[in-house]
């Protein structure tokens, strides 16, 4: 069988049409007719190779919904014609001691979407079924695709770090992955606080649901929530006083960091002394991911989005890598 798809053949290229041939679909295996695909920031740093493990000619996308267009013959939980997700995982292993305790998203052996695969610009694309995501009734399945990838990451935080309706928590840059988590932590009865470098932020960060806004350009605003936050989530990319946010967080505290910073450099003293810590996270245990989805479900929750056509992919693309997106961009499907 042929997949019609948009390929970038080498680095430095443009996407361009493309096609190519697969086989048989393997017992495991489900195939989805793409509707609708999600641009994530992950696919701009794949077309450029900026992690070191693009292979090309590549087609990009992840964060994909559509219908189940073919079923292996040990896949039982999904039907042909059942709208489904699917984001960064594309397998895994189901034996480790990673997929064995619930964290299949840690899997060693697993393979990701586009990572020596092809993905979902494209009119169709193949996954373990383990990684197809029933769409609940109430999400909307023009905006869905980008919470299998940048929702999903912004999610797994919450429950990672036991955060609660209690909890007092910082959400740093507010962008495609920021407006999510505003809008998760709210419905889920948090304190919420947006920090930014741009002020201009601020209604719209309040509309998605922070109760407060920081501009972190002025001087000190950072020292007036000393040992305030439970979770300070950073989903920046940018290099930040690491230092100056660790100082934010209340004892026993968490910086989490979801945005891909180059590296972080903080004072060791005040984490030992406070029992504070840093950490990270990748996207979400399946588990997790259904939680999510049923949450939005419950919640009405759905990211801001623009649309392209999948034809106009390569502007979709300049138009993501300006940083003028709001906030996610999701492709059309008219191939």
């Amino acid at each position: 069988m042929t997949i019609q798809a948009y390929a970038s053949p080498k680095l430095g290229d443009k996407l361009e049409r493309f096609e190519y041939e697969v086989g048989s679909l393997k017992p495991d295996e489900i195939e989805i007719n793409v509707e609708y695909c999600g641009i994530c920031h992950s696919d701009l740093h794949m077309l450029k190779n900026e992690w070191g493990i693009t292979h090309y000619p590549l087609v990009p996308g992840h964060e994909i919904v559509g219908k189940v267009s073919a079923i292996g013959d040990t896949v039982k939980h999904l039907k042909v014609g059942q709208y489904v997700g699917l984001g960064w995982n594309a397998r895994s292993c189901l034996m480790c001691d990673q997929c064995l305790s619930g964290h299949h998203n840690r899997c060693l052996s697993g393979e990701d979407v586009i990572v020596g695969r092809h993905g979902g610009f494209a009119d169709k694309v193949r996954c373990q079924g383990l990684w197809a995501f029933p769409l609940p009734s109430n999400l909307n399945i023009k905006s869905a695709g980008p919470l299998f990838c940048g929702g999903i990451t912004v999610f797994n935080p919450i429950i990672q770090n036991n955060i609660n309706s209690t909890s007092d928590v910082a959400v740093v840059g507010i962008g495609g992955l920021g407006h999510m988590a505003l809008k998760f932590l709210n419905a889920w009865g948090c304190e919420v606080t947006a920090i930014s470098t741009n002020p201009d932020k601020e209604r719209e960060a309040r509309e998605f649901g922070a109760n407060h806004f920081l501009n972190s350009k002025n001087h000190g605003s950072l020292e007036t929530s000393a040992n305030r936050f439970d979770m300070v989530l950073v989903t920046s990319n940018a290099e930040l006083d690491w230092d100056a946010y660790i100082n934010t967080l209340r004892p026993g505290g968490k910086l989490h960091i979801v945005g891909a910073a180059s590296q972080v450099k903080a004072t060791v003293s005040s984490l030992i002394s406070n029992e504070k810590s840093i950490g990270g996270s990748p996207t979400g245990s399946p588990s997790t991911i259904v939680k999510m989805l049923n949450f939005c479900n419950r919640h009405n929750i759905e990211p801001v989005t623009e649309e392209f056509p999948l034809s106009k992919v390569n502007e979709a693309m300049a138009h993501l890598e300006s940083g003028k997106a709001r906030y996610r961009i999701v492709l059309r499907n008219d191939i």
